[in-house]
């Protein structure tokens, strides 16, 4: 090879692979409602809980895991089932509400207890919408029971987990309804965010690109939100489109 072709060759693959290296992992998603544990953990509802109390949707794994942390070392607290979880009392069948934070064109979302898989739903390789919600029914299952929920990604790899712990036919904790009003302490996150973000805002208009924490209002559409859960805001997540993060004041 041309050596003076060599090296502009060599720098700019060197741009190429440090430009890979520092691109930010996207959001993603996670169980809301019923509260995973992950967004207890967000909530504040559960201490101790490490990383994912500041990045609930980041709980991605290569497919197949049984685990509620998918095997991802750094939420292994998310397998601990002594830690103290809110448990969710529901009746035969429950509606489960994922809020995306990354919509990824999906394959299926699965449903599992004690190992079981008992519902699948498949979206043939579409694009979800912002939040998701999927029906199941657990085939005459009582007691207390722990469903894994995975959302399987069509065109990588890797999955993303919750663990949810409910009571079925009644019994178990109160359901959890609202997070509490006040966030746990908040520290960057382990990934930087995807897009530049801005001090909470108070009474202000809706916008892509601002950081919210709870209890935070803005008013979009002529009406007044307040913040349910702390996030970043996307565009496609106006607060009437994503009631798990916005309720209307």
């Amino acid at each position: 090879m041309n050596r003076k072709l060599l090296f502009p060759a060599v720098a700019a693959g060197a741009v190429v692979a440090s430009t890979f290296v520092a691109t930010p992992a996207s959001a993603h998603g996670y169980v809301s409602n019923p509260p995973s544990r992950q967004a207890q953990c967000a909530q504040g509802i559960v201490s101790g809980c490490g990383p994912v109390q500041y990045e609930p949707q980041s709980v991605e794994a290569p497919k197949g895991s049984m685990q509620c942390s998918g095997g991802n070392a750094q939420f292994a607290q998310l397998n601990d089932n002594n830690k103290g979880w809110r448990v969710t009392s529901v009746g035969s069948s429950a509606t489960f509400n994922w809020v995306l934070t990354a919509r990824h064109s999906t394959s299926t979302w699965e449903y599992f207890i004690g190992g079981s898989r008992i519902a699948v739903f498949d979206d043939g390789g579409r694009q979800p919408g912002a939040t998701v919600s999927h029906n199941v029914n657990f085939g005459g299952r009582t007691g207390r029971q722990t469903v894994l929920a995975r959302w399987n990604v069509a065109d990588t790899p890797m999955a993303f987990y919750a663990c949810i712990d409910l009571q079925i036919g009644g019994g178990g904790n109160p359901p959890v309804t609202n997070p509490p009003t006040t966030p746990p302490t908040t520290r960057p996150p382990t990934t930087p965010p995807t897009q530049p973000t801005t001090p909470p805002a108070q009474g202000g208009t809706w916008a892509a690109g601002t950081a919210y924490a709870v209890g935070s209002t803005v008013t979009y559409g002529g009406a007044t939100y307040r913040c349910r859960l702390a996030h970043t805001a996307l565009t496609g997540w106006e607060p009437p489109n994503v009631p798990a993060l916005w309720q209307r004041a």
